[in-house]
């Protein structure tokens, strides 16, 4: 099931499916380490950005650009 990376809650991992944003958008969340495939764990998602944690390192997204990455739910 695809749900929106700003709809995870904390401590939940998903792995990212496709990311439908412009060009740039898509380029600074793959220079981030967000590319199709990678997988991310989320450590809050609260109020503010979303902080993920993603090959180990933190990442803070904004909610507008996190409603534009696709992705799947890691159960463990």
């Amino acid at each position: 099931m695809i749900n929106y990376l700003n709809t995870l809650r904390k401590g939940e991992k998903a792995k990212i499916e496709s990311i439908d944003a412009g060009k740039e958008a898509t380029k600074r969340l793959y220079e981030m380490g967000l590319n199709t495939h990678a997988t991310l764990n989320i450590l809050k998602n609260d109020i503010g950005p979303i902080l993920a944690s993603v090959n180990g390192n933190k990442i803070a997204i904004g909610r507008g650009l996190a409603g534009k990455v696709a992705v799947s739910k890691i159960k463990e």
